[in-house]
């Protein structure tokens, strides 16, 4: 079953879906800065574009271009900064 989620008036949205056990959400962010709590631990691959990230604790932002994964873990939270369309595919560990 699918499960459509969305954020930030409209600004980021997914889809949630289960696969092997295993849930997982593939969806779009649009420019701008956003802050997402995790109750999982979560990977994060970029599917398309790039997005900067600023892990929890953090002062600096990270790059991560389409190709590359970064994890948070569970009970914290991140902030994203997009500056173009991002495509992204998130695991929940």
């Amino acid at each position: 079953m699918l499960k459509h989620n969305v954020y930030f008036d409209g600004l980021v949205q997914s889809l949630g879906y289960e696969r092997l056990g295993q849930r997982q959400t593939i969806g779009v962010i649009s420019p701008g800065e956003f802050h997402f709590g995790t109750d999982a631990a979560e990977r994060v691959t970029l599917v398309s574009g790039e997005l900067f990230v600023r892990p929890p604790g953090e002062a600096s932002w990270q790059l991560y271009p389409a190709g590359t994964t970064f994890e948070v873990a569970g009970k914290s939270g991140f902030d994203v900064k997009a500056l173009g369309p991002v495509a992204y595919l998130c695991e929940y560990l």
